[in-house]
């Protein structure tokens, strides 16, 4: 079972990791769907996409939910509805999750690029996003950063943290989800090292200035990024 990894970003915040090495045909029949997220798997040309959707609903079988526990409100952000269950994992890697003989709604983030889904469960409003390193993402830097903070870096280091910089943009765009939102006008990094693992951003959007906390990692040849408000 190629559960691959999990994250502990702080105390009610953990990241999980699910290396896709099955085809479709296998992740379709481990999982069990919804009508609505079988319909949504059905509207999905890229079959990359289609592993990438079922191997979240594979994560979250590993945790003890299903997809029936994740849903989407009318912005099309996830909840995850946290009902009492067992609390033992089907996997032993990842720290247990304590459930309470109550309903509540957990905040769940979701990305998936290539061969890798994630998902981020917490108690804190929170976004994620998971980029594979790749060149393409250095050439369209100055589309979406400053690229003087890319200055003294050799070439790979420019790709980290360019990658960085975007992931830190598309987690921040997840907690707020607000059309008119750009990421090189609207959210700004502060400067940091890749060797931090930490930084500060900012958005600066419908006359108001809101501080983000992040967390960076480095995942085989990925980027990790978690973004929470700094209220």
């Amino acid at each position: 079972m190629p559960f691959y990894k999990s994250i502990q970003i702080n105390a009610t915040t953990t990241a999980y990791f699910w290396h896709i090495t099955e085809d479709v045909t296998s992740l379709f029949r481990a999982v069990s769907l919804k009508d609505v997220s079988l319909f949504r798997l059905e509207g999905m040309k890229s079959e990359e996409h289609q592993k990438g959707f079922l191997a979240v609903r594979m994560l979250l079988q590993h945790l003890g939910y299903t997809d029936y526990d994740l849903t989407y409100d009318e912005a099309g952000k996830p909840h995850l509805n946290y009902e009492v269950r067992s609390t033992k994992y089907k996997n032993e890697n990842p720290s247990p999750i304590t459930h309470h003989p109550t309903s509540i709604l957990k905040h769940i983030s979701i990305s998936h690029s290539h061969e890798f889904s994630c998902i981020c469960i917490s108690d804190e409003l929170m976004g994620i996003d998971l980029e594979k390193l790749k060149e393409k993402t250095l050439k369209i830097a100055p589309r979406f950063m400053e690229v003087k903070h890319l200055e003294n870096l050799s070439v790979s280091e420019q790709i980290e943290k360019a990658t960085v910089v975007w992931g830190v943009k598309e987690s921040i765009f997840k907690i707020k989800n607000e059309k008119g939102i750009s990421f090189p006008e609207h959210i700004f990094e502060d400067k940091f090292c890749l060797s931090d693992g930490k930084c500060a951003a900012e958005l600066h959007f419908n006359s108001k200035i809101e501080k983000f906390k992040i967390h960076f990692y480095k995942v085989e040849d990925y980027i990790f990024v978690c973004a929470f408000p700094n209220n």
